[in-house]
């Protein structure tokens, strides 16, 4: 029996000779074969499982912030910062809510029974903390009021004499007509300086003032 032999190339699958049907049977069974010499074939390779470093590299990252890191509670409060030495105690007005801790160096957030924005806070950094100075106009700024010198901070300055020392206290309000106002109390003892403030709406902050210097004059170390 002859077969009829396509020639080499990409042509051969597609030209064959007539044959008779037994010999034809055969020549395409050869042109298929040849046929699949030419085709390309993909395999499908399963992705590799990440190491146990490269997991835990990744958890690392999340943890630093370069990844989704899991939110604490929304009912959760930071600790108090550590204070060496004695702490800071006063008596809270009636009507008056607190919480200890908030965030970075605040100790206790204190809460007046009043309507509007208000907000009372006791920090605590170390040392002198930049120096009265800094920290009076530091919060003067958060109320839009400019810059004091030496003589108008002396000037403004009232003092307080309490269970925990000399309270230096300062008390302004912004001007325009949606008005803020501060209140604060500074002290110091073994090496820590402890700011006691009153910020937020005028109205709100005046309201709870008479309440809030009965609170510095209860100051005190423990």
């Amino acid at each position: 029996m002859r077969l009829a032999v396509a020639p080499e190339g990409a042509g051969a699958c597609a030209r064959t000779r007539r044959l008779p049907l037994p010999t034809w049977v055969a020549a395409a069974v050869l042109g298929l074969a040849a046929c699949r010499q030419e085709e390309v074939t993909h395999f499908r390779v399963a992705k590799e499982a990440p190491s146990p470093g490269a997991m835990m590299a990744g958890d690392m990252a999340g943890s630093r912030g370069g990844g989704t890191a899991p939110a604490p509670g929304a009912g959760d409060v930071p600790p108090p910062p550590t204070v060496a030495g004695p702490s800071l105690k006063w008596t809270l007005p009636r009507g008056w809510s607190q919480s200890v801790g908030g965030g970075g160096m605040r100790y206790a957030t204190l809460t007046p029974p009043a309507s509007g924005r208000i907000d009372g806070s006791v920090v605590v950094l170390p040392g002198p903390a930049g120096g009265e100075l800094a920290n009076v106009n530091r919060w003067r700024g958060q109320i839009g009021l400019a810059a004091l010198d030496e003589g108008g901070l002396a000037a403004a300055r009232k003092v307080l004499k309490t269970r925990a020392g000399a309270v230096n206290v300062y008390d302004f309000t912004s001007e325009g007509q949606k008005r803020s106002r501060l209140v604060a109390g500074l002290t110091s003892a073994e090496g820590n300086t402890w700011f006691v403030k009153l910020t937020g709406d005028a109205d709100a902050v005046g309201s709870a003032e008479p309440a809030f210097v009965h609170l510095l004059e209860s100051l005190r170390f423990e």
